[in-house]
């Protein structure tokens, strides 16, 4: 005699909903920080318990945007000072963001075409280093194939729904951080890969060539540039 209700909730006004990440203590990731802020727990009159009752507010991404933003919620007002400060916690974010586990069952099924594309280009490269290897585990290097050469980014949108994401994977394309100790101060800089595992920081009107490993440090944890808001677009398949 159990039911159970599936409860849809949607913006009338705007289809664009970003994503945020809060800090909260837990948090040391941005997908726990955005999955928390899907869950959420609300009070609500219980007709069975003729009172007010917790219930569990759970959101689930039905559609995913080709390119996405997702603000990290490093800012509170605080009272005593009366200054938006700012949360210096260390929040890790990655350079492929995978969202398939915060997607609907049905976008899931949609998903994995892509997907299982994905996995079968990974095999392929993992067999082909495998075969590059000598006797003595040495892998040996070779210029890339004309067939390697001329391979074709596959369309990363549904054929149907322009500007969609049909695998749930993301790259990362760019970092806004903050440096400083509340919004009302500090300095904005932009962090934007060029290529590959190339970067560029642009602070103001000088840019400088950064690593990979320079943007990872952007994390947080400290008085350095801080991630705000993270920028992605959809992972390529070339095929």
């Amino acid at each position: 005699m159990e039911g159970r209700f599936r409860i849809e909730m949607k913006n009338l006004e705007s289809d664009v909903e970003p994503l945020s990440c809060f800090l909260s203590q837990e948090v040391k990731y941005v997908q726990l920080g955005i999955k928390n802020k899907l869950t959420e727990e609300i009070i609500k009159k219980s007709a069975v318990l003729d009172r007010d009752a917790k219930y569990e507010k759970k959101t689930l991404i039905d559609r995913l945007p080709a390119y996405l933003s997702i603000q990290m919620v490093r800012f509170f007002y605080k009272e005593k000072d009366k200054v938006n400060a700012k949360i210096l916690k260390d929040v890790k974010f990655p350079l492929i963001l995978d969202l398939y586990d915060m997607c609907t069952p049905e976008l899931q099924q949609e998903l994995l075409p892509a997907r299982d594309a994905f996995k079968e280009e990974e095999d392929r490269k993992v067999e082909a280093m495998r075969s590059s290897k000598t006797s003595d585990g040495i892998a040996v290097t070779s210029e890339p194939s004309m067939t390697e050469k001329i391979k074709k980014a596959a369309p990363f949108s549904f054929s149907n729904d322009p500007g969609s994401n049909n695998s749930g994977y993301y790259e990362l394309q760019g970092v806004i951080t903050h440096k400083g100790r509340s919004s009302n101060s500090g300095h904005y800089v932009a962090w934007v890969r060029v290529k590959g595992n190339h970067w560029a920081m642009c602070d103001d009107d000088e840019v400088h060539p950064v690593s990979t490993d320079d943007i990872l440090k952007l994390s947080g944890g400290g008085d350095w540039h801080c991630a705000y808001i993270l920028l992605y677009g959809p992972r390529i398949l070339k095929n």
